[in-house]
This record gives structure tokens, C-alpha cells and sequence, in this order.
């Protein structure tokens, strides 16, 4: 299997041997054709379990079945030693109980070594967020007249709007629009659909966007929504450069990606209606706790609501 240059992996260089990597292959295969990952999941399983495949070989174990938890546990520990963040062992272990776990299924091993072994406990910090007023005049401030620009208001738009993630973004195509309801189908991780909503300003900008494509891709058949003047679909890297640049435009503290926007959009959400369950719909959470961390009301909003809300606080 390719190995990955990682600056934070100084294991020793020794041969891999067949058994080790093929179902390695053979699993990343699985969740590239059978659970239809996006690129950006697949190379992230890669680069986790490259990890794991060179520890392993370091113990001097040469079949799968050979792991045992201990083994898992000393993973985790050395991670810690050469001093990965507590998020990035997590990562780690959940790629070896994935990939253990698929080798249950598939009878090359008897258990999943990797199954309770924990990581060091994660901080969860709060995500950067951009405040109404500064998100209004970056979205006012986007588009300076030209095509690219057009197309960019619209991008930013809808990830404001939405809350949707930049793959979802990358992914859109145009009949997944419905501009009468004032829709999008979002195709999200693993490969779940939902249906989100698109704002007024956000559907303006889109209909505006889809004039300057609908001359760019003159006599071409294109299912992209969002387009490059060389006639391709939109990359997650150019839409990110694209961002920085408005962001440093206007005057924006800190980078700004499309996270940002996400995070912004569910938490001016939450702070207005406080309603986590549709934030989490919107957002296409698995698990309302990967909501909650919205969660973040300042004291201020707190005690406003406090005393409008509840029963014994009005004097």
C-alpha cells in the first residue's frame, strides 16, 4: 500500500507484508464503491490506518489476527507520546474499529481489537462564528460586478443560508434546486439525503448565478450547479481560496472558510428560535450532541431568556 509522507509519523520504513495491506485495499475499496465516501473521508481512512498498518509491522505482527486490544491501547499511547492532539487519536481509533470491524464481517478476524479502546478525553472547543453584522456586510460586500463574483455571492449565499458543508456544496447539482419551493436536495455523509431550505437573499443570488452559467456552459451539458469559467465543476479548494480572498477584502477577523458560514448559520439559528431539534435536521446531524456544541448563548442572551421564560424570575 502507498505510504503517505506524515510529518508526525517517525516509525521506521520496513516492508509491508501482503496480509497486512490487501485488505487494507480492500477496505478502503469497501467504503469508496459500497458506502460511497467522498474522497476527503477515504483519504482521511487512509492516512489513519497507513498508521496503524506501520505500527503493526513495528510489533513484528504480520497477520490481522495477531492484533490483539493491547496492541490498540499501545497505539493510542504511543499517538500520545509523539504528542497528537486528543481529537487526532480519536480519529485514529475510529478508523481501526471501521476497518477491524469490516474484517469481522468479512471473517478474516474472530474480534474487533479496537472496540472500547478509548482516546484521551477531547476538549470540545467552541466553533468560530461570524456575528449577523459582519456576515451581512460580507455578503453585501461579495460580488464586485464580475461573473466570478456573481457566482461567489452566491455560493457564500448558500452556505449562510443553508448551513449545508462544502462537500454538500461541491456536490449540488442543478436539478437537486427547486427554486419554486425555494429548496435543495443535499446529498451528505454517507451518501443521506435531506431537504434544507434556501433563504430569499440566498435564492436571488442563485438566479442571478445561474444567468452568468447559463452562458458560460452555452451549447454544453453540465449537471454541476456551481461551475468554473473553464467549463468544470467547482472544486472544494477553489471555493475555499475564493472565500479567503472576500474575506480578506472586507476586512474579516481570522480566516474565513466554509465552516464558518456553517457554524454562523446555526448559531444565529439556535439564538433566535432555540429549536436544537430543526437546527440538527438543517445541519444533517446524526446526533444531536454534535449539535449542542451551537449551544454556546452568551450570559447576557441567557439571562434575557431567563427572565422572560421563566415563572419565578420576574420580581
Amino acid at each position: 500500500m502507498p505510504r503517505p509522507k506524515s510529518q508526525s509519523d517517525d516509525l521506521i520504513e520496513q516492508p509491508i507484508p501482503a496480509c497486512l495491506s490487501l485488505p487494507v485495499e480492500e477496505f478502503l475499496c469497501f467504503i469508496r464503491t459500497q458506502k460511497n465516501y467522498s474522497d476527503h473521508t477515504q483519504q482521511n481512512y487512509q492516512r489513519q490506518l497507513d498508521r496503524l498498518v506501520h505500527f503493526v509491522v513495528e510489533r513484528h505482527l504480520s497477520e490481522w489476527p495477531q492484533v490483539k486490544t493491547i496492541h490498540i491501547r499501545q497505539l493510542s499511547a504511543y499517538c500520545h507520546r509523539q504528542g497528537l492532539s486528543p481529537k487526532s487519536i480519536a480519529l485514529i481509533l475510529s478508523a481501526c474499529r471501521s476497518f477491524f470491524s469490516y474484517l469481522v464481517n468479512q471473517d478474516q478476524i474472530a474480534f474487533n481489537p479496537a472496540k472500547g479502546v478509548k482516546a484521551p478525553k477531547v476538549s470540545r472547543s467552541l466553533p468560530k462564528t461570524v456575528d449577523v453584522d459582519q456576515v451581512v456586510a460580507l455578503l453585501e460586500g461579495i460580488d464586485d460586478g464580475e461573473d466570478i463574483g456573481i457566482r461567489d455571492k452566491a455560493v457564500a449565499e448558500l452556505f449562510y443560508s443553508s448551513g449545508i458543508r462544502l462537500a454538500e456544496l461541491v456536490r449540488l447539482n442543478l436539478n437537486d434546486l427547486d427554486l419554486k419551493d425555494a429548496t435543495a436536495r443535499i446529498t451528505g455523509k454517507g451518501d443521506k439525503t435531506r431537504v434544507v431550505p434556501i433563504g430569499r437573499h440566498a435564492l436571488d443570488a442563485i438566479k442571478e448565478w445561474l444567468k452568468i452559467r447559463g452562458v458560460w456552459l452555452a451549447n454544453i451539458d453540465m449537471d454541476a450547479l456551481f461551475v468554473t469559467e473553464r467549463k468544470t465543476r467547482l472544486s472544494p479548494r477553489a471555493i475555499q481560496k475564493r472565500l479567503e480572498f472576500w474575506g480578506k477584502m472586507i476586512g474579516l477577523n481570522g480566516r474565513l472558510h466554509p465552516h464558518r458560514f456553517r457554524h454562523s448559520c446555526a448559531t444565529h439559528l439556535l439564538e433566535s428560535s432555540g429549536d436544537l431539534r430543526a437546527v440538527q435536521e438543517l445541519l444533517g446531524h446524526a446526533d444531536i450532541s454534535t449539535t449542542q456544541v451551537y449551544t454556546h448563548l452568551d450570559f447576557q442572551q441567557l439571562a434575557a431568556v431567563y427572565d422572560k421564560a421563566h415563572p419565578r424570575a420576574k420580581k
